[in-house]
């Protein structure tokens, strides 16, 4: 077995097939194959099931995933140091990231990241809820997972880092009822329209926490509304912008929303987003070690800015 081998297995997976991976590989797809079979020959199990001109992972290739980027990492990682690059003069670190979190803190981030190490790519792959994170991090996916919760999590076999809280906020299109600044009650929100995720997110159930609780529908007036339930929260601020409705954000999105025109409103009383990095407890290359420790350091300047008295 080498690494070579391990390479092209990953690229088999990765772009559903051997054609294509052979066509990303830029090798001859009959050394591709020729290689698998050697592969499988030497571990003694099948790794694909062939079916009609496709493959599907066998239960044995599944399994050997995991500790195939696992190897591969660790030795672009031997790479790394025998090249000298204790400076982190190139390499990629990948992070899983949900929506909100991908909006702040991961913004600062690679904003900092990036005057740090210049030449080292940050690769971020979408997640849609924790259990998604922990998957690809779990996997060798990604070595990094950045993700936002209604509790803190505790994985088993995973470091978890937590960064901070974001409150929730109000969002809504400048020159109306709701100011920016202002702080609002959700009994405030009665009669407005109001953008939402689908059902299961944290700000969902806020929503709907506002909904089921408006006393103007009870009493016969219009009631507030779930104007439209959107899938991509990248679709939610340019809805709010065009006045189609107001919505329930975490903190991570209040300077972005402000720079376009939006007003932010502080919400009381409110949920938090527990905001948190989480990583295997080994085989973290230079570059997801550095990250990693820049994460820790934003993490602890803002629990000492929280803690300061108003």
């Amino acid at each position: 077995m080498d690494a070579r081998q391990l390479e092209y297995f990953l690229a088999i997976v990765e772009h559903g097939g051997f054609s294509k991976a052979a066509t990303a590989l830029h090798v001859a797809q009959p050394s591709l194959s020729q290689a698998m079979a050697t592969l499988e020959a030497d571990l003694g199990v099948a790794l694909f099931h062939r079916v009609g001109r496709g493959v599907v992972l066998s239960e044995a290739g599944a399994e050997l995933l995991e500790p195939s980027r696992r190897v591969l990492r660790d030795l672009a990682a031997v790479r790394d140091t025998a090249a000298g690059l204790a400076g982190l003069q190139g390499g990629t670190v990948e992070v899983a990231t949900m929506p909100s979190p991908g909006i702040e803190p991961l913004t600062t981030l690679i904003h900092r990241f990036a005057e740090l190490h210049p030449s080292v790519t940050v690769s971020t792959q979408a997640a849609f809820t924790p259990d998604e994170v922990l998957s690809l991090v779990r996997s060798g996916a990604c070595e990094l997972g950045l993700l936002g919760s209604a509790s803190p999590v505790n994985p088993s076999g995973l470091d978890v880092l937590h960064v901070e809280d974001q409150p929730f906020v109000v969002v809504a299109a400048p020159g109306g009822a709701i100011e920016d600044g202002v702080t609002i009650r959700p009994g405030d929100l009665a009669g407005h329209k109001l953008i939402a995720s689908r059902t299961g997110s944290l700000m969902r159930g806020i929503v709907d926490d506002i909904t089921a609780n408006d006393i103007t529908a009870s009493a016969g007036g219009t009631g507030t509304q779930i104007v439209t339930v959107v899938d991509h929260r990248t679709s939610i601020l340019p809805l709010v912008l065009t006045g189609v409705g107001a919505a329930v954000l975490p903190s991570s999105w209040t300077r972005l929303a402000r720079r376009c025109g939006a007003a932010v409103a502080p919400l009381e009383p409110t949920a938090h987003l527990h905001v948190a990095m989480v990583s295997l407890p080994a085989h973290l290359t230079p570059a997801a070690r550095a990250l990693l420790a820049l994460t820790g350091s934003l993490a602890a300047r803002r629990a000492r800015d929280t803690a300061l008295p108003d």
